[in-house]
């Protein structure tokens, strides 16, 4: 007994000075710009509430934080580069639902495990998924939308952002739930998204906000309905939600996270953790979000890791009974 006691004590006085250091890390932290990684393409509806928040969160910390786009393969690369990087707080991750939870599901090698290698601080936003119809259809509510696509099997598409996207995965969904059958169109730069829904050369979309924001403020497309459990009341007042349009079962929406590195000291990530806190109660920041049909999403640092894997095993269960094959 007393040697082990001897034994937990000489740990603990081992562990010390490992402590204080970390603890006057994070008293310093930061001391220098941080490094933020955004595995989308600007523009898009990632980046867009991404650098609201960071501009926010960069005041409140007392440092720049630099935006870097690294888009490619389904948000992938990027989020490899951030895992890779040193866990020091200074280079951070804004990841999609995608590449830090479906993906797993959809690649035989993502070249990182996002449960190993990164550090979830928190989701910070949720989008509702927007139906859209190009005006090219005849097509104005989401009833006529299920009927025209089962009349025309397979001969509607629907754009987004890749193979595994949020986006592609709601469409996914909305085929399951109705029972039509539709075609996907992976952009590898949604910027082109818009003109092409207007064009009618891709007619549908589920959608975050700001992807179509675009051909619907052009009177190119129509929004059929949100996928939530509210309306959109700041840029889709007048959008029913799927409820509303009668199909009650089709609920989705997709989400960012703030991460950093695995290994990445505990004090520096609950100091990330209360400056997210900070800026996502900020009202610019709410209502730069809801201008972006978007809403905050704040977790405690200690329930982070179960959302996350339950977010996993979600998508896994979408994606197998889509019969979605791994890349």
């Amino acid at each position: 007994m007393k040697k082990i006691t001897r034994r937990v004590v000489l740990g603990a006085l081992g562990s010390a000075p490992l402590i204080g250091s970390n603890l006057a890390l994070a008293q310093e932290y930061p001391s220098k710009p941080i490094t933020a990684i955004i595995p989308f393409a600007g523009g898009s509806a990632s980046d867009v509430v991404s650098r609201i928040m960071f501009d926010r969160m960069s005041k409140l910390l007392g440092q720049p934080i630099i935006i870097e786009n690294r888009p490619g393969a389904g948000g992938n690369t990027g989020t490899a580069m951030a895992s890779r990087a040193t866990p020091d707080g200074y280079t951070l991750l804004g990841g999609g639902s995608g590449p830090v939870a479906a993906n797993v599901s959809l690649y035989k090698n993502l070249g990182y495990d996002p449960e190993k290698d990164l550090e979830m601080i928190s989701p910070f936003v949720g989008f509702t998924m927007v139906v859209v119809v190009t005006n090219k259809l005849p097509i104005k509510t989401l009833k006529e939308l299920i009927d025209y696509a089962k009349a025309h099997p397979g001969e509607l598409n629907y754009g987004s952002v890749g193979i595994g996207s949020s986006q592609h995965l709601a469409g996914e969904y909305f085929s399951q739930v109705t029972g039509v059958k539709l075609t996907h169109v992976p952009y590898r730069n949604i910027a082109q998204y818009g003109p092409d829904m207007i064009a009618g050369t891709v007619q549908l979309g589920f959608q975050w906000y700001p992807n179509v924001a675009g051909p619907l403020q052009a009177k190119g497309a129509t929004a059929l309905a949100v996928a939530g459990d509210e309306r959109l009341k700041i840029v889709l007042p007048d959008t029913p939600t799927t409820t509303e349009a009668g199909v009650p079962q089709y609920k989705n929406n997709g989400w960012f996270a703030l991460s950093a590195p695995g290994g990445t000291p505990k004090p520096i990530l609950e100091k990330l953790h209360k400056a997210l806190t900070a800026a996502l109660k900020d009202p610019a920041v709410v209502e730069g979000f809801g201008k972006q049909g978007a809403v905050p999403i704040l977790m405690p640092f200690d329930q982070v890791k179960k959302f996350q894997h339950e977010e996993i095993a979600r998508y896994r269960d979408i994606i197998t009974k889509a019969g979605i094959k791994q890349i």
